[in-house]
């Protein structure tokens, strides 16, 4: 790596750590590895999850467990988002040394949790950050990313997946009515 891009790295690391915080939560052992079973999902118009989707996932079914996602080096949010009238999306546990000018669908930036009434949390959702610098924009199996969609101070695009927690307006919307914060 160069040192214009270390540069451009150190700067996006550094103000995503300031936007969702370095504080600690909780992690919970006891939480499954696997999805819930009777979860439905936003489908395509074809009924189900795209291929893509589904692989995705599968590879992020893990993180279900908080111990594998700080593992993995995600680092946990306190601080749920949620917007009166728009739903919400949860605590964003971010990965940090994911967040770069290329898309890896099966690693992505940002694991998403919401509290159950216990206090534990549960996965809901995936969240993508990828820098631009130019190149053209990502997309998800066909569905473009949104533009400069986080509160970060770097040309970016995001993209939220909803693939642990069905989302009534849509798997890609970024808030979800069905999540709320305590």
């Amino acid at each position: 790596m160069d040192a214009t891009a270390r540069g451009w790295r150190r700067s996006a690391v550094l103000a995503v750590f300031a936007v969702f915080g370095l504080a600690g939560c909780e992690s919970s052992t006891d939480v499954p590895t696997e999805p819930p079973s009777d979860v439905a999902f936003a489908k395509t118009g074809s009924g189900q999850l795209p291929p893509l989707a589904k692989a995705v996932r599968q590879a992020t079914a893990r993180f279900h467990s908080t111990d594998q996602a700080l593992q993995a080096g995600y680092t946990p949010d306190p601080h749920c988002v949620e917007v009166p009238g728009l739903g919400g999306m949860g605590y964003h546990w971010a990965n940090f040394g994911l967040v770069d000018p290329v898309f890896d669908p099966r690693k992505p930036e940002v694991v998403l949790y919401e509290a159950g009434p216990d206090g534990t949390l549960h996965l809901v959702a995936v969240e993508y950050i990828v820098v631009d610098i130019g190149q053209p924009k990502p997309d998800f199996g066909g569905h473009a990313f949104d533009d400069n969609g986080a509160p970060l101070p770097f040309a970016h695009w995001t993209l939220h997946v909803w693939l642990h927690k069905d989302n009534p307006n849509g798997l890609f919307t970024p808030f979800n009515p069905d999540v709320g914060c305590p």
